[in-house]
């Protein structure tokens, strides 16, 4: 899949970024905003960590 993976997560890390500012705005429950949240940050480590090379 080359880069197109990583690239993805990223815009889903960045969907979901904006997901969780919306929900807060609107003041939606906590638990909403949260596991949003932590989801985005998931995506985000996931993208990132796919790009780092391999020391194989």
């Amino acid at each position: 899949m080359g880069a197109a993976l990583p690239t993805l997560l990223l815009i889903l890390a960045g969907v979901l970024a904006g997901g969780t500012w919306s929900l807060y705005r609107q003041g939606a429950p906590k638990a909403a905003v949260l596991i949003t949240a932590a989801l985005a940050v998931l995506a985000t480590v996931a993208g990132v960590l796919w790009l780092l090379p391999d020391n194989g």
